[in-house]
């Protein structure tokens, strides 16, 4: 049970602290953010091509993908890391979205032969960064993932998904967890799930989280850009809003990488605002932080959906037209031209 894996951590002094992260650190991360969901069943594929935006059927033992789960207007309500287990389909998400989501997919399954459980309590989910996790790996045996979100399968560890040359995450059992920390616990710093979403931020790959769920359309968030959206793919919900922005629509709003100076904590969900959409003497928000995490040098680093033409002209604000400046970074991938 995860719980005894908790235990585990407590009892050895190895409760994850968040106290600060670079990118260049050796860091293991306890990923207790997240959640679990297993799609099981002799017809999960077609019931999740059916369902999500990208193409279900590249998912295999050796290929996980990123998706996501759109209303019928096309506004995100999660977004998922995908990979396999056997037959079954992993699906990863926020843990404080997963019973919902458990909940809103099961209203889909109707007659189909699919089963859609909580799996959070029997798969953990640990995260390796630094630049020399890939001889840590090796050490423990078998191949590692060629390239970004490739899959290999340890024996006696789990299955291992490169994000980069430099992190990668494991998927394994709270008692081959319990292995793995006394393993690697003298090589690398263990440590908890701010870290490791500060370096999700960094490498502009967004999560939707209660409080952004059905703002996005999943272009806004880049999601086409890291491989998210199949659109050649059948019908899914939303999919003909997705389509329309794709190949006919202008894309208004993009998703970029800034930097907030401060102790003020940004918070998913907040408003932000620039002097273009202020001309009416009544400010309308311009954009809206999607994730935020505390930046190893202090301040904040944020992945914010905004208005294109307010990034490109004008300066943007936390919360109000007085509030912490945004300063723009490089997004680690090449934005289309506007």
């Amino acid at each position: 049970m995860q719980s005894d894996w908790k235990k585990f951590l407590a009892e050895h002094d190895l409760t994850p602290h968040d106290d600060g992260c670079c990118a260049t650190d050796t860091l293991l991360c306890d990923l207790g953010q997240f959640g679990t969901l297993r799609v099981s069943g002799e017809e999960a594929q077609s019931f999740l091509q059916n369902l999500l935006s990208n193409d279900i059927r590249e998912v295999s033992a050796t290929r996980a993908q990123f998706s996501s789960f759109n209303t019928a207007k096309g506004r995100m309500l999660a977004t998922f890391l995908i990979w396999r287990d056997g037959d079954d389909y992993l699906l990863q998400l926020p843990a404080t979205l997963t019973e919902a989501m458990r909940k809103k997919l099961s209203m889909y399954v109707l007659r189909a032969k699919v089963k859609i459980t909580d799996a959070s309590e029997e798969v953990i989910l640990l995260g390796l960064s630094g630049d020399n996790v890939q001889e840590i790996l090796l050490g423990l045996g078998g191949t590692l993932p060629e390239s970004p979100l490739c899959v290999s399968l340890i024996e006696g560890v789990g299955s291992l998904i490169k994000y980069s040359d430099t992190r990668f995450q494991i998927s394994t059992t709270p008692q081959q967890a319990i292995a793995l920390v006394q393993a690697l616990g003298s090589q690398a710093k263990i440590t908890g799930s701010v870290c490791w979403d500060w370096l999700n931020i960094r490498a502009g790959l967004a999560v939707i989280l209660p409080q952004t769920q059905e703002q996005f359309v999943p272009q806004m968030t880049n999601l086409d850009l890291t491989g998210g959206i199949n659109f050649k793919k059948g019908c899914y919900p939303g999919q003909e809003i997705v389509a329309r922005m794709h190949y006919l629509g202008k894309l208004k709003r993009r998703m970029y990488l800034a930097h907030i100076a401060g102790e003020t904590a940004p918070q998913p969900g907040d408003e932000l605002y620039s002097a273009d959409m202020a001309e009416t003497g009544h400010p309308q928000p311009s954009g809206m932080i999607a994730n935020a995490a505390p930046a190893p040098d202090g301040g904040y680093d944020v992945l914010a959906v905004i208005q294109i033409a307010s990034h490109d002209a004008h300066s943007v604000h936390l919360r109000s037209l007085q509030g912490a400046p945004l300063q723009f970074m490089p997004l680690p991938y090449s934005l289309p031209a506007p």
